[in-house]
């Protein structure tokens, strides 16, 4: 005995199967990561060789993107770094990041 399902209203039928498929779709997408943007926020850095006389803040002004405060480019220095303003000394390299 087999049971035979019948479609009443095939409208409901096709509203219900089209949300199915966009779940489905958003659901598979999630999974495979095919929704990231992590290109769009990779930064790229080139090295730096501190000369006598240099200062974070001399090179924040020079290297950083005009659009940001010196004050926190000096920060982000330091944070990209893991040095201190005082700890800067001639012939050690660091590490700015490339303004786009």
């Amino acid at each position: 005995m087999t049971r035979r399902y019948r479609v009443t209203n095939r409208f409901r039928f096709t509203v219900f199967v089209t949300i199915m498929i966009i779940l489905i779709t958003t659901l598979v997408n999630f999974a495979l990561g095919l929704n990231t943007a992590e290109s769009l926020t990779y930064v790229e850095y080139m090295d730096l060789e501190i000369m006598s006389g240099d200062t974070l803040w001399s090179i924040a002004e020079t290297y950083m993107s005009d659009s940001d405060d010196i004050r926190v480019a000096v920060y982000e220095l330091c944070k990209i770094n893991d040095i201190s303003a005082d700890q800067l000394q001639a012939g050690m390299t660091i590490q700015v990041p490339v303004a786009a």
